[in-house]
């Protein structure tokens, strides 16, 4: 069942304790009026993820008239099944791990060591419900957003309907956001798995997990897990983890999961599922060898599919297909009074990046331009991302295999951390940052990072590449030290040392040797 289905029966989500009561409270409240419309909206946004929220605090801000439609909950999965509580999990079990590495910094715990995961989950329901009061019904209303819970649907081509209520606009932005895609596995339509929907209500820690897909969300759920004390298998179809990822980079994370006690089952073949009293089984292939395997839960995160169902698309002309609503390089779909943001039309399916999305939203549906010019574009961004695992890996702009398939030649830099010594000193050495430069130029084009920080840590490269500043800028800025921040700055290093050509170094001794004469 889905944290939608749940909220729908249920009026809450499970557990039902006071921070998810809290939560509700604010993002779903159950006892919510939607207010009278009062002539026709500039905008009228459906969806109140991180798209939504963005497009209507700014919008309103500018002082349009704005209405926002939600049927399930405010915030959206960063919120409430994404970003927000994952990374609550993933602070929990690095906590549980610094004990038990304790040892190497000179602290010994020689009594019985008390777990209890209940506790770690409910830390995190509680920082959520925390949270979740930037994302209220409430705060948005003081905005000055008309805020409508329920079911929105295109009923005409400047009308939609909110339960029975038909809302005007000149403008509408579709920010409806995915959810997790059930995969043809055999057997798993016929079993109860979880998904990232789910998984964020458990209490207690299965004994044994197993998790089908080693993409981002797999891994860092996948790690975590391993770190509470669970046994996880995981499977994956390709070679490896985080196929998408630098191959290097992957690697490094791959070997600390499983120092971290993760099973990696990939080049999997022939998967199923069944389940038989109460015990999930995994039968696959990997590498030749046949595993079948018990597992007290199952955790399905492959890939996400778009929530298009009930808008009513057809009506309006608003084109789609399995990816999500088609939309140009000005957000707008193949109706032009009609735009789209975030993950409903993005192939890049962060917060940050329905975040700059919505921006290119306000200023394209708010500010139209009579002759097309003068419009933002998602061509220009520039989209950094990270995977939360221990280490973390962060790239923005190209791979080296993106170079190669458009046939762009590069020079490649790179500088690992444990010759960065505050790494040594924290203990945490393993990674390095990578980048890549036009050739025989200092111009970024891609880079990627590998490190306990990482995340952190591309900001550097990423802001580099926005304001068009090369390596030999990054190279000549003072870092503070020691900080980890410094193998930016170290690889930067790395390309400065190319430009003393032994033409040059020549000149330079024969310029010494005059000098000392």
């Amino acid at each position: 069942m889905t944290i939608s289905q749940t909220l729908t029966l249920a009026g809450s989500i499970p557990p039902h304790d006071q921070y998810n009561q809290e939560l509700v409270n604010n993002v779903h409240p159950p006892q919510w009026t939607n207010p009278t419309p009062t002539g026709r909206y500039n905008l009228v946004i459906i969806g109140a993820g991180t798209a939504g929220l963005v497009t209507a605090a700014i919008a309103s801000a500018l002082g349009a008239k704005v209405a926002l439609i939600e049927r399930h909950f405010m915030g959206g999965d960063c919120l409430n099944v994404g970003c927000v509580p994952s990374k609550g999990v993933i602070r929990a079990a690095k906590a549980w791990v610094a004990v038990r590495d304790a040892k190497e910094f000179g602290l010994r715990i020689e009594g019985k060591i008390i777990t209890d995961f209940g506790a770690a989950m409910e830390r995190m329901r509680k920082l959520r419900a925390r949270i979740s009061h930037v994302d209220s019904a409430h705060r948005y209303t003081k905005l000055g957003v008309d805020v409508f819970i329920g079911p929105g649907r295109f009923t005409g081509s400047n009308s939609l309907d909110v339960g029975g209520t038909i809302l005007q606009f000149k403008k509408a932005v579709i920010c409806t956001g995915a959810h997790p895609s059930a995969p043809p596995i055999v057997g798993l339509a016929d079993i109860s798995y979880l998904t990232n929907e789910t998984l964020f209500s458990l209490t207690q820690l299965p004994k044994r997990l197993g998790v089908i897909g080693a993409g981002p969300i797999g891994c860092e759920m996948a790690q975590s897990f391993a770190r509470f004390g669970s046994q996880v298998y995981l499977v994956e179809t390709m070679h490896g983890i985080l196929p998408n990822e630098d191959r290097d980079a992957a690697e490094i994370v791959e070997q600390s999961m499983i120092r971290d006690g993760v099973t990696l089952l990939c080049c999997g073949k022939d998967l199923r599922v069944t389940a038989t009293d109460g015990v999930k089984r995994l039968s696959v292939d990997s590498h030749g060898q046949q595993y079948d395997i018990p597992v007290d839960e199952l955790l399905v995160s492959v890939g996400r599919s778009p929530n298009v169902d009930g808008l009513g698309l057809e009506t309006v002309g608003v084109e789609y297909d399995h990816t999500g609503v088609n939309v140009n390089h000005r957000l707008q779909t193949s109706n032009p009074n009609i735009f789209a943001a975030g993950d409903i039309c993005s192939p890049f399916k962060f917060t940050h990046t329905a975040d700059a999305q919505a921006q290119i939203v306000i200023q394209n549906a708010l500010f139209p331009h009579p002759f097309g010019m003068g419009y933002a574009s998602t061509e220009n961004l520039i989209i950094p991302w990270a995977t939360y695992t221990q280490p973390e890996i962060a790239h923005v702009g190209l791979y080296e295999k993106d170079a190669r398939a458009k046939s762009i030649s590069i020079d490649t830099f790179s500088f690992p951390l444990h010759d960065v010594d505050r790494a040594i000193l924290d203990g945490e050495e393993q990674g390095f940052a990578r980048v890549h430069v036009k050739k025989g130029t200092d111009t970024i084009l891609g880079a990627t990072i590998v490190a306990s920080h990482a995340g952190d840590l591309i900001s550097e490269f990423t802001l580099a590449m926005k304001g068009r500043l090369g390596l030999n800028t990054i190279a000549s800025t003072i870092h503070p030290y020691p900080t980890q921040a410094e193998v930016v700055k170290k690889t930067a290093n790395a390309w400065r040392k190319t430009t003393l050509t032994e033409g040059k170094r020549k000149f330079l001794r024969t310029l010494f040797s005059w000098s000392r004469s």
